[in-house]
C-alpha cells in the first residue's frame, strides 16, 4: 500500500509543480479529463472501466490506480473491475500473437522456408 500512497503523491506533486510552471502540454491532457470522461453514449463509469483496461495493457501502474479509484466513485463494483482488467489481459495476450506472427516471418527468412 505505500507504493500507492507514493504513486498518488508523485501524482499530485507532479499536477501541482507542471502546472506552477505553466506547461501547456501538461494542462492540456489534464484539462481534457472532464469533456471525454463525464456521461454521454457512454456512462462515466463504463469510460472509467476502459480506462482500466487500457491503464493494464499499457503496463501504466498511476493511471490503473486513478482508474480504478473513478471507476468505483462512479458506481463500478469489483467484479466490474476484474471484468475489465480481464479484457485487458486478453488483448494483451492477443498482442503477443500478433508479435509471434513477426517473429514466425523472421525465423522463415532466417531459414530460408517459403511455404
Amino acid at each position: 500500500m505505500d507504493k500507492l500512497r507514493e504513486i498518488e503523491r508523485n501524482r499530485k506533486e507532479a499536477y501541482s509543480w507542471f502546472i506552477a510552471h505553466k506547461s501547456k502540454g501538461y494542462k492540456a491532457v489534464s484539462d481534457m479529463d472532464d469533456p471525454i470522461m463525464s456521461d454521454a453514449a457512454l456512462s462515466r463509469k463504463h469510460k472509467e472501466l476502459i480506462a482500466v483496461g487500457i491503464s493494464v495493457t499499457i503496463d501504466c501502474e498511476s493511471c490503473m490506480q486513478w482508474h480504478i479509484e473513478k471507476a468505483v466513485e462512479h458506481g463500478a463494483t469489483l467484479e466490474e473491475v476484474l471484468e475489465a482488467v480481464d479484457v485487458a489481459i486478453m488483448i494483451g495476450n492477443g498482442a503477443t500473437t500478433v508479435r509471434a506472427r513477426f517473429a514466425m516471418d523472421v525465423m522463415k527468412d532466417v531459414f530460408g522456408e517459403t511455404a
